[in-house]
């Protein structure tokens, strides 16, 4: 099989639990919830997305086997050996992720994460399962190490997913593009976060620092 990859490169996590951490940032082409093109936005499952996952035209992007995918990813992460570790994203990366694929990293050394949707189910080996749910969407993934509920969304209802088993549960601000309702949401996720403290708050650091 090959795989189509938007990019890949490497950069600090700038979300969640492992915010802060370097990574290489694996991305694939392609989601279920939405095509990625302006004009199919407003029926989409997911309209919020700030992510371009449409083609293979990222820097280091293109089709690979699972092999020349892995040592791509080692050389980009460089000649530390140790804590290597590696972000699978999309677009919904599930559409892609294999066996062959998660064996191929593992045997180069990586603890793998993945950051999904969950309409789909996980690859059983992966190591760091972050599951996005958005609303509207058949959320089969309810376990994993953490849940990050990009918020508001109008239909989500974070107290119904407090039962998924989930080690940490984040609420994220929506970026909306906008600044004053940027500055909204986050007030509105600081708040819920004040008075649910199952939750925490995640902010897209990246974004912050100017990373990709």
């Amino acid at each position: 099989m090959s795989y189509a990859v938007k990019e890949i490169f490497l950069t600090l996590q700038g979300e969640g639990v492992h915010a802060g951490r370097r990574a290489v940032f694996l991305r694939f082409t392609g989601c279920n919830l939405w095509t990625g093109r302006e004009e199919d936005r407003a029926s989409a499952v997911c309209q919020f997305c700030d992510t371009d996952f449409v083609g293979m035209d990222g820097e280091n992007g293109g089709r690979y086997s699972a092999d020349d995918l892995a040592a791509k990813v080692e050389s980009l992460w460089g000649e530390w050996r140790s804590d290597r570790y590696v972000v699978l994203t999309g677009g919904e990366p599930m559409l892609q992720v294999d066996d062959a694929l998660v064996d191929a990293l593992h045997a180069h050394g990586f603890t793998v994460a993945i950051e999904s949707n969950g309409t789909i189910a996980t690859h059983p080996r992966i190591d760091w399962v972050c599951i996005s749910p958005k609303a509207g969407s058949d959320v089969v993934q309810r376990r994993g190490d953490e849940l990050k509920l990009v918020w508001p969304q109008k239909g989500s209802e974070p107290d119904s997913m407090e039962s998924w088993n989930f080690g940490s549960f984040l609420l994220q601000p929506m970026d909306s593009g906008n600044a004053a309702a940027n500055q909204a949401n986050v007030i509105a996720a600081t708040e819920f976060v004040m008075a649910h403290p199952k939750w925490r708050l995640s902010l897209q650091n990246h974004k912050i620092l100017g990373l990709p």
